[in-house]
């Protein structure tokens, strides 16, 4: 079967004009960008619609021609389409869950060695004309990682990858879970409050959704040691970003490793753009030219697939 797909904000994920999209299905349309009140002119006709964690909202959905028959969603969030109001037009929703899987574990892995060497504060000290580290004793802290104990909280496909390597590294694994999970070799799996009590790293690995907006608040960071850093590569809204910088600013945690935040971008006075104990990076985890090859790849065998009638991950 003949399909017409169209590309609402192609820009998010080929900003270096280096994507194909043309692999999709027969024809493609491609916008760069779409604004909330030009989706329903620019869906008209189309099979298939493909978005980038861009809100497509209930009313719109509802307004959808009846020639749209599935959203793709070519990223692993998916709380930016109202799933419901597609059920109730009978348009399948999916995501691609696994394409970033390695990139991101590794943005994780990352800030863990950065922090861990406070590299973060050395390459501010070099930019600003500062070498008494390489003629005094290292004035900042400089610890092994193996040994020491990784939180992980969502045990998913990204979170089984930052435990693979950081078990590499030599690293103990509390992990948190819902739903609860058995012991596996290697993985003691606890309560959230054992694994933000006990962790020297917390990584959060779970989809955004009402139940884990704000998972990570004031009172939940009061279970940290104060030698421990957490690592955000999921989504910004899963921690409360002004308690976070209260924390950060009162020394009641280490510091932070963040590929996302509450706000993208954060704005210009944003504290954590400021401290030396906090690695700001914005949204990179799965924006590596192979990364985002293989999620145009995966979402068109998703599109054949679904046109073929063969499952794919649907998600509503």
């Amino acid at each position: 079967m003949n399909a017409k797909t169209v590309v609402l904000n192609g820009e998010r994920m080929n900003y270096d004009h280096r994507l194909d999209y043309s692999i999709l299905s027969d024809e493609v349309k491609v916008y760069e960008q779409t604004e909330p009140s030009q989706i329903l002119e620019r869906i008209q006709g189309f099979d298939i619609a493909v978005t980038k964690e861009m809100p497509v909202s209930g009313d719109i959905i509802r307004q959808f021609p009846d020639s749209v028959k599935l959203i793709v969603e070519a990223g692993t969030g998916y709380n930016n389409i109202d799933l419901d109001a597609a059920r109730e037009k009978g348009i399948t929703v999916c995501n691609v869950p696994s394409y970033s899987t390695e990139r991101v574990a590794h943005t994780a892995i990352m800030m863990i060695m950065n922090l861990s060497s406070s590299m973060r504060k050395q390459i501010s000290m070099l930019a600003e004309k500062d070498h008494t580290n390489f003629t005094k004793c290292m004035q900042v802290d400089h610890v092994e990682i193996n040994g020491k104990t990784l939180g992980i909280v969502g045990a998913g496909h990204i979170g089984r990858e930052v435990i693979k390597v950081a078990q590499a590294l030599g690293m103990n694994i509390l992990a948190y879970n819902v739903p609860a999970a058995e012991d596996e070799p290697g993985i003691h799996f606890a309560t959230l409050e054992e694994v933000l009590s006990q962790s020297d790293y917390v990584s959060l690995h779970c989809p955004l959704m009402p139940a884990t907006h704000h998972l990570i608040n004031k009172e939940r960071l009061a279970l940290m040691k104060p030698t421990a850093f957490i690592i955000n590569t999921a989504r910004g809204a899963l921690i409360d970003e002004a308690a976070l910088i209260e924390a950060l600013q009162e020394g009641r945690i280490a510091g932070a490793g963040l590929d996302v935040q509450e706000v993208e971008p954060p704005s210009e006075d944003n504290p954590l753009y400021y401290m030396d104990n906090v690695i700001l990076t914005p949204h990179m985890g799965w924006r590596g030219l192979e990364t985002r090859q293989r999620l145009v790849s995966i979402a068109a065998d998703d599109i054949k697939n679904f046109l073929a009638g063969t499952p794919i991950n649907v998600v509503s």
